[in-house]
């Protein structure tokens, strides 16, 4: 993936929603107190970040883009330590004040880091009054003007009362800015007229009360959502990855969270709503936008405490994901081997592509099609045409290298993975059996000419058509070889 177009730098995206300022004491323990049964923190240090909408601001700021950030503090020195923070960052904000309450603050109290003992919440949750939402909606409607989209990040803290969410959706909406919102209301309708919606399992089922027991139900209760707000579902599934359950009822991407431990969630839906609105921004599809958030939310867990990750932290992960370690001999695999291959793969979070060839006489054509497939996917899988599928293809005389050794070959090159020989005259089988995410041909193949595109589409996938290198040609290779045969016969002769 190229992070450059995808996560583009200088967007200005505003955040709006409910501000917080989490702060982390930290110490050691090594004894029980004397005067109760409670561990005694030996005080080290303490920290402060942002958190709530403010975190989201963060991770889009770590991210490249420009945020503004637009929501309510109090009066108080809490609003100003969290300014500062997000001046230090270079963070616009836009923050109303609201006498009645103080601005939210969690401390957590940690144990080496890495222990919580307790987190303290100082907040009020009662909604703003009336003449702090004509403020904020002032402040929103002027912001929007010069907009590329909208996060809503509601905690509940009372910030996005039913009027406030009204205005700034019907605002967006007639400037044609998308909404993305974090939701944590119980009834979803507020939330109407929004692009996309971010809930958690836990969320859907509380929303709809129904059923989110298997997947079939999951499915039914996030189209009852669609169908309520008019918006699309991202819906986050803990270790089972994130969904996306459209609009226009056609697309339905499911994508497992990348294997790695984890340490804290704290903050981890900052990231995916932030990681999502910023490639939409730019020129990523629904379905990379999902895998750019799902990786970038992997980093982010490994991490103590309210985090963001960096797009050279994101840039180095997606590199990872790309690391082969080729053993040729075990990459060429029948069948049903790749098969399970590739579904213990999509298990770990990788996305799994396919292109296909003869790949008779491997030329500089072919490796560049081969590279660029494998710039499209963190697995590549080549089907590779048998001797007999060829013969059917070329003709009597082809091919001029066994289908044994031009597996080999392949399997050669760095950027493959598996190599499967397929003995129809088309991928089809081979492309039903693996199910992947990517299908990959070249540039001189229309979308309508390539077999298997609309059942990986179908499925969710995506179909990529890659430019091919001019002035190489198997056919031609072979027929110079043959020229230049005839010309050295008839010079000895």
């Amino acid at each position: 993936m190229d992070i450059g177009a995808l996560l583009p730098v200088g967007s200005r995206i505003v955040v709006l929603g409910d501000l917080m300022l989490d702060s982390y004491i930290h110490g050691s323990v090594n004894r029980i107190s004397p005067e109760a049964p409670v561990p005694v923190l030996r005080f080290v240090g303490q920290d402060e970040t942002a958190g709530g909408a403010a975190n989201v601001a963060f991770n889009l700021s770590a991210l490249g883009a420009d945020p503004l950030l637009i929501g309510i503090v109090g009066v108080d020195d809490t609003a100003d330590r969290l300014a500062a923070l997000m001046a230090s960052r270079g963070i616009a904000t836009e923050l109303v004040a609201s006498p009645d309450r103080p601005t939210t603050i969690k401390t957590r109290v940690l144990a080496s880091r890495r222990q919580q003992m307790l987190r303290i919440d100082r907040e009020v949750n009662k909604p703003i009054p009336e003449e702090v939402e004509n403020r904020l909606l002032e402040r929103v409607a002027a912001a929007l003007d010069e907009a590329q989209a909208i996060i809503i990040s509601d905690y509940a803290k009372g910030c996005l009362t039913d009027r406030v969410l009204a205005g700034v959706i019907g605002m967006a909406n007639e400037r044609g800015v998308p909404v993305l919102i974090d939701p944590k209301r119980r009834d979803f309708s507020a939330y109407a007229g929004a692009t996309y919606i971010k809930p958690n399992l836990a969320e859907l089922a509380e929303s709809t009360g129904m059923d989110c027991s298997t997947d079939e139900a999951v499915a039914a209760a996030a189209r009852h959502l669609v169908a309520r707000t008019g918006a699309s579902i991202l819906l986050t599934r803990s270790e089972r990855g994130m969904s996306l359950y459209s609009v226009d009822g056609r697309e339905e991407v499911a994508l497992p969270t990348a294997a790695r431990e984890v340490f804290d969630v704290s903050g981890a839906g900052d990231t995916v709503i932030a990681t999502f609105a910023l490639a939409l921004v730019g020129a990523a599809t629904r379905h990379q936008a999902m895998r750019l958030a799902n990786v970038a939310a992997g980093v982010v867990v490994s991490k103590a405490g309210t985090a963001t990750v960096g797009r050279d932290e994101l840039t180095v992960e997606l590199a990872g994901r790309r690391a082969r370690s080729i053993a040729p001999a075990a990459s060429i695999l029948r069948r049903q081997e790749a098969r399970e291959l590739a579904q213990r793969w999509r298990a770990e979070g990788f996305t799994v592509g396919f292109t296909n060839g003869c790949f008779d006489l491997l030329h500089p054509g072919h490796v560049a099609i081969l590279r660029g497939s494998a710039a499209e996917c963190d697995r590549l899988v080549v089907g590779l045409n048998s001797d007999a599928s060829v013969r059917r293809l070329k003709g009597e005389t082809r091919p001029v290298q066994s289908e044994a050794a031009r597996a080999e070959v392949i399997a050669a090159i760095g950027v493959v993975d598996v190599v499967v020989v397929f003995d129809e005259d088309t991928p089809l089988e081979l492309i039903t059996a693996l199910e992947p995410d990517v299908l990959i041909k070249g540039g001189d193949y229309t979308e309508d000419r390539i077999v298997g595109a609309e059942l990986v589409k179908a499925g969710g996938g995506r179909v990529v058509r890659i430019d091919i290198v001019s002035g190489h040609s198997t056919t031609n290779l072979i027929a110079r070889s043959r020229q230049d045969e005839r010309q050295w016969e008839l010079t000895e002769s």
